[in-house]
């Protein structure tokens, strides 16, 4: 019986992202894969659930290579467990039965979750909350702020995670840093994480800025920032409409204007020596996808972020 239980995963191969093995054959992986495959709190359009499976396929072009810059992959440390079984339909439901499961892999591994709309990350932050006991630090990527009080009258949903963190105690608000935010919101909205002393990019502030070099600035203020105060353990979300819909067509919400994949890889690479204790990608809806560019940039995001936290030993 395959780990890999929902029908439309349909690679019989190599199912794993990077082509890992399921966690059951390398039991004492270092780094974890798991998918999230739920979209039932999208406000437009629907499809993030089947991003896992299409983020692992892409990664399939990684599998026998080293990152171009640092020399070193992670395959070797790396384990696939596969979709996580979720309800399908009530929200709350779905994170009671999630946070149990997130509780036991981030016990023994380093994870990177692969949504799944970003609904998903509330959750995934209680698991790391109560596992570390203390707020975490947060870096996001994403067009939007994610911070509004509710969706059209629910309370949660995928773009009500930051604020109910804040309001939880899961995330320190001063070590919280924002890129590529540009969606029409009201400022008492767009600059919660600000106004509470955490820091904002927006898409704006970082146009023409894709070097290290051009980014230094940003880099620095950034570095000192989540390094202050001991270096609290710190939490990467990637929403995929962070990008422009140029690199990333495939999301459920596309926001013109944003960061170009160069941009977030770097910006990846140059914070890869901060405590992450753990990563989201979310968002991913191949059925808006062309040329599979939006699962690609995704699958590279992951690879990324693994292959700095191996480095980093």
């Amino acid at each position: 019986m395959s780990d890999y239980t929902f029908a439309f995963e349909t690679s019989t191969t190599h199912p794993g992202f990077l082509k890992a093995p399921p966690l059951a054959g390398r039991p004492e992986a270092r780094f974890v894969v798991a998918g999230i495959p739920w979209d039932g709190s999208v406000t437009n359009r629907p499809g993030a659930r089947f991003g896992p499976y299409q983020i692992r396929r892409a990664s399939h072009m990684l599998c026998d290579g080293v990152h171009p810059l640092w020399g070193i992959s992670p395959l070797e440390q790396l384990a696939d467990v596969g979709d996580l079984t979720l309800p399908n339909t009530s929200l709350t439901s779905m994170r009671e039965a999630l946070l149990p499961q997130v509780a036991r892999l981030i016990a023994a591994h380093h994870v990177a979750w692969l949504g799944g709309d970003h609904s998903v990350t509330l959750p995934l932050l209680r698991a790391y909350r109560a596992h570390f006991g203390r707020p975490l630090a947060l870096v996001h990527f994403d067009a939007h702020c994610d911070t509004w009080p509710d969706h059209f009258g629910e309370p949660s949903g995928h773009g009500t995670w930051v604020h109910e963190a804040f309001a939880e105690g899961l995330v320190d608000p001063t070590r919280a840093v924002q890129f590529g935010i540009r969606s029409s919101a009201s400022p008492e909205i767009s600059r919660y994480v600000a106004d509470r002393g955490g820091l904002i990019y927006t898409a704006r502030d970082l146009r023409g800025l894709e070097s290290s070099t051009q980014l230094a600035t940003v880099l620095k203020t950034v570095r000192e920032r989540l390094l202050a105060a001991g270096g609290p353990p710190v939490y990467l979300s990637l929403d995929i409409d962070c990008l422009d819909p140029a690199f990333a067509p495939g999301t459920g919400t596309p926001e013109p204007g944003g960061l170009t994949s160069s941009q977030v890889l770097t910006l990846l690479e140059e914070l890869s020596d901060l405590n992450f204790v753990g990563m989201d990608l979310c968002e991913v809806a191949p059925a808006y996808d062309h040329a599979e560019l939006t699962s690609n940039a995704a699958a590279n995001f992951v690879w990324t972020y693994l292959c700095g936290q191996a480095r980093r030993g």
